[in-house]
């Protein structure tokens, strides 16, 4: 069937047809817009809160299971435990500030898993916040104990403003760290007669680097170390070396505690450079000794049927798995400390790692633990404690 023509109309297309309008020329119509300023400035912003996240994450969660098992994993624990939780809350509030939608609802949700996860290695100590709670009032036969790294006893201070700060403590238990002279070489010095001098009626136990003062007697010193003890007269290195854990059992009334003074190998040579071999040596060579170290003080301790504290510079933060088998086992003292922020060592006077650790046994009861200023004398800040037994 033929369809009617319009005269004139082109042949082959049909009357009536509904007008349509004219196709736009290609290129003029409006298209999708463009980005304004400000979103290209919150896509930036995501991305690169994405990445620090993510970058964020790989540090804390791998740490978990790899802190103290892995010695390369030292040196992501070197960050200042505190950041385990301040990163990801000052991430949090970037991305609350820059990001909209649903990036910023993953963001969030990844940040809080991540906080989760680091909280428990930031070192805070948040009993603190709460009111109440405490030890207690320690008893009138509490003992006084105060632990210190000297920083290399009084060969960069007054001998005379160091031993006033010494006794200014007066505490009935001294745990000393650090008892050496520096001069580029480890050796030897000999501070004990003045020691004497400053303390009459103290008993004196000194090895090594490492020096014990005490009001009561000293009935047994045991050796703690990885493999037989140096003689007397061997190297001053070698003693230095070995002797990191020094264990003096005292009678307290008729109570024999044991305290272990105890000053771990510090992990790096920061004077070597970290761009060569031999950095990377030291870090693994000496994270063997601290191992050998950390198992023969915690078989001791563990077998030891005595009252006891534990307590010195572990170079260890709470970020290092380390400290796993004595947190375990033993109790921290920082349970009895009003800080929130326990930090004893630092730089520019801003203590933010805390590397000197008090840990006791269930037959002891610590009645005040306190991070107290070395006066200028250090850099670690001294433990004071008061003591008594459980029993």
């Amino acid at each position: 069937m033929n369809l009617p023509l319009s005269p004139g109309a082109p042949a082959g297309i049909p009357e009536n047809l509904p007008e349509t309008s004219p196709a736009p020329a290609l290129g003029n119509g409006p298209g999708p817009s463009a980005p304004t300023p400000a979103g290209r400035a919150r896509s930036r912003a995501t991305r690169a809160l994405v990445g620090a996240t993510a970058a964020w994450a790989l540090l804390v969660v791998p740490g978990l299971s790899l802190s103290g098992r892995w010695w390369l994993w030292l040196l992501p624990d070197l960050v200042p435990p505190p950041a385990f939780v301040v990163v990801p809350l000052l991430l949090s509030a970037l991305a609350c500030g820059l990001t909209g939608g649903r990036a910023r609802r993953w963001l969030l949700a990844a940040l809080v898993a991540v906080l989760l996860a680091g909280a428990g290695r930031a070192g805070l100590h948040w009993g603190a916040l709460l009111p109440g709670g405490g030890p207690g009032p320690a008893p009138a036969n509490a003992l006084k104990v105060f632990s210190w790294n000297t920083l290399y006893w009084d060969t960069t201070d007054d001998p005379d403003a160091f031993h006033r700060f010494l006794r200014s403590k007066d505490a009935d238990v001294y745990l000393l760290q650090e008892h050496l002279a520096w001069d580029g070489t480890h050796r030897e010095t000999d501070r004990l007669d003045r020691l004497r001098a400053e303390f009459p009626g103290y008993h004196l136990v000194a090895r090594g680097e490492l020096v014990t003062l005490s009001r009561y007697p000293v009935v047994a010193a045991p050796p703690v170390g990885p493999g037989p003890a140096p003689a007397d007269s061997a190297p001053w290195r070698e003693r230095f070396e070995w002797n990191k854990v020094l264990r003096t059992d005292v009678d307290v009334a008729g109570t024999v505690v044991s305290f272990y003074n105890v000053h771990m190998p510090v992990q790096l040579d920061i004077e070597r450079s970290p761009l060569s071999p031999d950095f990377y040596r030291v870090v693994r060579e000496t994270d063997a000794v601290r191992r050998e170290h950390y198992a023969v003080l915690l078989a001791d301790a563990r077998a030891n049927p005595r009252p006891l504290l534990i307590s010195g510079d572990f170079n260890t933060t709470p970020a290092m798995g380390d400290l796993r088998g004595l947190r375990e086992s033993f109790r921290d003292a920082l349970s009895a400390s009003s800080s929130f922020l326990p930090g004893t060592w630092g730089v520019a006077g801003v203590a933010l790692w805390r590397i000197d650790w008090t840990f006791t046994d269930e037959g002891l009861r610590v009645h005040r633990y306190a991070l107290v200023s070395p006066a200028g004398l250090s850099d670690h800040k001294g433990q004071e404690l008061l003591v008594s037994p459980a029993g």
